[in-house]
Formats: C-alpha cells, structure tokens, sequence
C-alpha cells in the first residue's frame, strides 16, 4: 500500500480552481468496456459497483442498474456520505444510516481500492467505481460510459423484458448526443462550476449559463411530456433527472443556484421529475436524501464551515 501524501487527491478543502477561479472537473482514468472477446467478458457477478447515493453521477449508476434488472449479476456496496479528508469513507470507518462496508477487501476508503491497483494514481478517488473481481481491477470510473456498459453488456444474461430496455437506441442517437452535449458542461456540471468557483465572475458566469440551460429543457418538456427525447424513457433522462432531484434540496442553497428553484419555477421540469421518481422505482429507490443533504452540506468545509445540514426544502419531492 503506498504511504506518500495523496491528501491534495483526497480532501476537497485542497481541491484546487483554476486563476480565473472557475471550477474544472477532471476526466475520469478508467475507461475500459465489458464486451465478449475482451479483456472484461460480461459475466454474471465478476463485477461489482462501488457508489455513494449522493453522488449524481453514482446514482445514474445505479439507476441504469435497477432499469435494466442487473441487480443480481452486479452487486452493489455504497460509501457513507460524509466525504473527509480521505475522501469517500466506507462503513466500517463511518458507520452512517445506509453506508456499507466492503465486502470484498474490507477498505476504509474508495482511495484504498484506486491505490491498490495503482500506486502512483494522480486523479481523484471518485465513485463509481465498476470493479472486476477476477483481474481485482477498476474497470471504469466514468458514468456515463458505465450506464451504457450496463444497457447493453449483459442483454444475452437478462430476461427479456430487461433485455429489450435500450436506454440510447440508433433512431434516437442523434438528438441524446445534441442533448448531452450541452445539458453535462451547463447544467449536471454547471451547479459545481456555480458552487465551488471562488470569484465573482466565474460564478456569474456559470449560474446564468446553468439557468438559461433549465429555461430551454423547461421548453422541451412543455405540453406534459415524461420524457426528453422521443416518446421514451432513454439516458438522457436519468443524466439529467440526478442533478434535478438534488436542486432544491441542495444547490438552490448550497451552491447558490438561486435565481429560481425547480418546484415553484419550472413547472415542466418539476412535473417530469416527479412522474419519473414516483412512477419508476429504479428513481425512487435509488434516491437518498438524507445521503444526498448529509454530503454536500458535511463535505465541503469552503462553503459551508459549519457543517449545519438544513431541514428543510419540506418535502424534498412534492407529491404528483
């Protein structure tokens, strides 16, 4: 195990921002596939997905997980939501409500398992992480790569209800990779560039962008559509439904994105976000709110020193 100081790698109080003071986020550093004839053949439990409920990109993880019925060939442990100068703790260092421990090597933290297979990492130890037990590897730490591994890898081992999901079918391609194009940089990474710039402009900058990109899917949801491309749940829908379900509870406040909030002034948006999380349970089971409030408010000592996490918004999701 390697003893040098990963601390800057680990503790967001040393993350660093860029002269400007805008918020740059890391590419992930794993990126390999599951696919028959390779390396990582799709087979049933030799992997298993490290999360956090409160991470958005861990939790479109988790949902893609559930859509597709992969469940039993993919087990699944989750990091407590307090996120310290060690970053992402397990259970059995931070015994929070719903934390897990890890079962295949009891680490104390999601750095130990990236230190394990690579001592000299210079990234960040983020979740999720999608481990291949056989090769005691990380096979990828990019959500948006892991939930198209997950829609279609294992359709050869699932029943045929599962099988038959495509979350980014053919007809559709086009329009989900114009959508996410633009919904990633401004609004699923916009709220942190909001949140963690240090000056005022970047700031600026980064709220107006976050909330005129909200004006123009509040647009496109317009007229009671559930879904944002075609007439069918796809990915872009969970990509953005897990920054959406978080907005009021925590970045209305916390990162101040507060020039409106979802519930009194995006209706359309609102509604989508409701019919998805109290119609589909792979939403609404995948949905920790007491994990979600619980690490932002406790995590990041810069903006929030106190640690004080709120009580309210009451309810976090208004009923349908």
């Amino acid at each position: 195990m390697s003893t040098r100081d990963v601390s800057h790698q680990t503790d967001i109080a040393k993350m660093k921002t860029e002269t400007d003071g805008s918020f740059k986020r890391l590419d992930a550093s794993f990126r390999n596939s599951i696919e028959k004839g390779s390396q990582f053949e799709p087979e049933k439990d030799r992997y298993h997905l490290y999360v956090s409920y409160a991470c958005p990109w861990a939790t479109r993880c988790l949902i893609v997980r559930k859509l597709k019925g992969l469940e039993d060939l993919i087990p699944v442990s989750v990091v407590s939501p307090r996120m310290g100068a060690h970053g992402w703790p397990f259970a059995s260092v931070d015994p929070f409500p719903g934390a897990e421990t890890d079962p295949l090597y009891n680490s104390e933290h999601i750095k130990d398992l990236y230190l394990s297979i690579a001592p000299d990492y210079s990234g960040r130890f983020t979740v999720p992480v999608l481990w291949d037990k056989k090769d005691k590897t990380i096979v990828n730490n990019e959500s948006s790569e892991i939930i198209r591994i997950f829609n279609t890898a294992f359709n050869h081992l699932l029943p045929k209800e599962y099988a038959e999901l495509d979350l980014y079918p053919k007809s559709l391609r086009p329009k989900i990779d114009e959508l996410n194009e633009w919904i990633y940089p401004k609004i699923n990474n916009g709220v942190y560039r909001s949140g963690f710039a240090t000056t005022q402009e970047a700031y600026s900058t980064a709220v107006t962008e976050l909330f005129e990109a909200l004006d123009n899917v509040e647009k496109i949801l317009a007229g009671g559509k559930k879904y944002i491309v075609g007439d069918q749940l796809t990915e872009c829908d969970v990509r953005l439904w897990v920054t959406v379900i978080r907005f009021d509870p925590v970045y209305v406040g916390h990162f101040k994105c507060n020039i409106r909030n979802i519930r009194d002034g995006y209706p359309n948006i609102n509604q989508w976000m409701k019919n998805l999380y109290w119609n589909n349970a792979s939403f609404k089971d995948c949905t920790s709110f007491e994990h979600i409030k619980t690490h932002y408010y406790w995590s990041h000592p810069a903006i929030n020193p106190t640690r004080i996490v709120p009580v309210g918004p009451i309810p976090a999701i208004q009923p349908l």
